[in-house]
């Protein structure tokens, strides 16, 4: 299935991205809200007939996602905290949307979440974060872009630079934000159709000459806690 990541707090639960291969299920998702990081097919598309929640999306999203079947729709503005409660919660998740260069046709934004004492910060597309240290500093876990290890999908067809930065890159980013921990998703074929105990060494030996502590490829019903 297309890349998701739910995040709960208290009562709150809230899920990032919707790719095309939940058409059909996302009507069975019991959540307070669908946040988009951009209008890709593989981000937003399962949503086109529907969802059971409100849905936030930038406005270059929406723009692309204008015909879809969605009841409640919510802007969510670019580098302006936005809090998602259930009902009746006293406890929200807060999301601040980063704009982050990825593509020019379905512009991208990054998530830093937080709740109660933790900040996390979530990004399965990206070539460059424009404001990495506001996005990262003070951070406890970065989720990022698994697309390859070392190798740059990186390009520049026009103005700006668009693709996917490598785990290598996004790993020196952590070092020098001193963000500890790192989980990859939104795997490319390297790492999905590769042997899973070399390329986890390789990423491990690259995280700690980083000083990053930990490192992980994620996987499907992975579930991490923290406090």
């Amino acid at each position: 299935m297309h890349s998701s990541m739910k995040v709960s707090y208290y009562g709150t639960e809230a899920v990032i991205d919707c790719g095309e291969d939940w058409v059909g299920e996302v009507e069975a998702w019991d959540v307070d809200a669908i946040v988009v990081t951009h209008a890709h097919p593989d981000h937003a598309f399962g949503l086109k007939e529907g969802a059971p929640c409100p849905v936030y999306a930038t406005e270059a999203s929406w723009e692309t996602m204008e015909r879809f079947d969605i009841e409640e729709r919510r802007t969510m503005p670019e580098r302006d905290p936005v809090e998602i409660r259930g009902p009746g919660e006293e406890h929200a998740i807060v999301f601040e949307a980063f704009p982050v260069l990825h593509s020019t046709r379905a512009p991208a934004v990054g998530y830093r979440v937080h709740a109660g004492r933790v900040d996390i910060f979530y990004v399965p597309d990206v070539a460059w974060i424009e404001d990495r240290e506001g996005a990262l500093t003070g951070v406890r876990v970065y989720v990022g872009d698994g697309a390859t290890v070392k190798r740059s999908m990186v390009r520049k067809p026009g103005d700006v630079i668009i693709g996917h930065v490598p785990i290598q890159t996004q790993l020196t980013w952590c070092r020098k934000l001193s963000v500890p921990r790192a989980i990859f998703t939104h795997l490319g074929s390297q790492i999905v159709e590769g042997d899973e105990r070399t390329l986890g060494a390789e990423i491990r030996d690259m995280a700690e000459e980083r000083n990053v502590y930990r490192v992980e490829i994620a996987h499907d019903g992975m579930e991490v806690v923290l406090r």
